[in-house]
C-alpha cells in the first residue's frame, strides 16, 4: 500500500511539473495509444468473424449438389461479410444476365465477361472495407516517435532554461526536466511499437483472407459458367484422366 501511494505521488508530481505544451503532447500520445489498441482489438475480432463466416459460405458452396442451399442462406441472412456480400452480388449478376438473355438483350458481352466485371467491383469494395482503419494505425506508428521526440526536445530545453535561471547544473536542478524528456521518448515508443506490430499482423491476415476470397470468387464464377464445381487442387481429376487413357 505504501509503495502504491508513493507511485501515485510521483506520477502526480510529474504531471504537476509539466507545462501546457508537454501536457498536451502527453495527452496526444495517450489518445493515440487508446485508439491504437481499439483498432487492433476491433480489426482482430472482425478478421476472426469473417474467417468464420467464410468457412460457412464455402461449405454451403462445396458440400451441396446445387446452389439452392446457398441461395436460401443468402436470402435469409442479414450479414454483410465479404464472402456473403461477394456471393450475393455475383449470384444476382448471374440471375440478371439470364433474364436479359431470355429477352435477347445481352449482345454487348457474354456471361463470363459480365460476371468478371461484377467480381472485380465486389473485390474492390471488400478490399477497401477491410483496409479501413489500417491507415490510421500506419499514421500512428510513423508519427508517435516524432511526437515523443518533440516532448524530449522540450524537456531538454526546460532543463537548459532551469540551469540558466539557477546558475547551477546540480542533479536537483536537471533531474525533473531530463526525466520528463526521457518519459516522453518512452511514451512515443510505447505508442508506436504496438501500432507497427498490429498493423503488420493485420495486413498479413487480411492479405491471406483476400487471397482466399479471390480463389472462392473464381470457383464461383467457374461454377456459374460451366454448371459444375471444379476443385483444381483435387488429384482425382488427374487419376480419372489417366484411367480413361489407359482404358482407351
Amino acid at each position: 500500500m505504501a509503495e502504491t501511494g508513493l507511485q501515485a505521488i510521483k506520477i502526480t508530481a510529474f504531471l504537476h511539473h509539466l507545462n501546457s505544451i508537454s501536457l498536451t503532447i502527453l495527452l496526444i500520445l495517450l489518445f493515440m495509444s487508446i485508439l491504437t489498441w481499439y483498432l487492433i482489438i476491433i480489426k482482430t475480432l472482425q478478421l476472426g468473424f469473417i474467417y468464420w463466416q467464410a468457412k460457412k459460405v464455402s461449405n454451403l458452396f462445396w458440400n451441396n449438389a446445387s446452389l439452392a442451399p446457398l441461395m436460401i442462406y443468402l436470402s435469409q441472412t442479414q450479414l454483410h461479410d465479404p464472402f456473403t456480400h461477394l456471393t450475393l452480388q455475383v449470384l444476382n449478376a448471374a440471375i440478371y444476365y439470364e433474364k436479359r438473355l431470355a429477352k435477347n438483350l445481352t449482345t454487348l458481352c457474354n456471361q463470363n465477361e459480365f460476371l468478371s466485371r461484377q467480381l472485380r467491383r465486389a473485390m474492390i469494395e471488400e478490399t477497401a472495407r477491410l483496409e479501413s482503419g489500417l491507415s490510421i494505425l500506419a499514421t500512428i506508428s510513423s508519427t508517435a516517435p516524432f511526437i515523443g521526440l518533440l516532448g524530449t526536445v522540450l524537456g531538454i530545453y526546460n532543463a537548459l532554461m532551469t540551469i540558466s535561471v539557477k546558475g547551477t547544473a546540480s542533479l536537483e536542478t536537471v533531474a525533473a526536466p531530463v526525466g520528463e524528456a526521457l518519459i516522453m521518448t518512452a511514451g512515443g515508443l510505447a505508442v508506436a511499437i504496438p501500432a507497427v506490430l498490429g498493423y503488420n499482423a493485420l495486413i498479413r491476415g487480411q492479405k491471406a483472407f483476400l487471397n482466399k476470397l479471390n480463389s472462392f470468387a473464381h470457383d464461383l464464377q467457374t461454377c456459374l459458367n460451366t454448371g459444375a464445381r471444379m476443385d483444381m487442387k483435387n488429384i482425382a481429376y488427374i487419376k480419372q484422366h489417366l484411367q480413361l487413357h489407359q482404358v482407351g
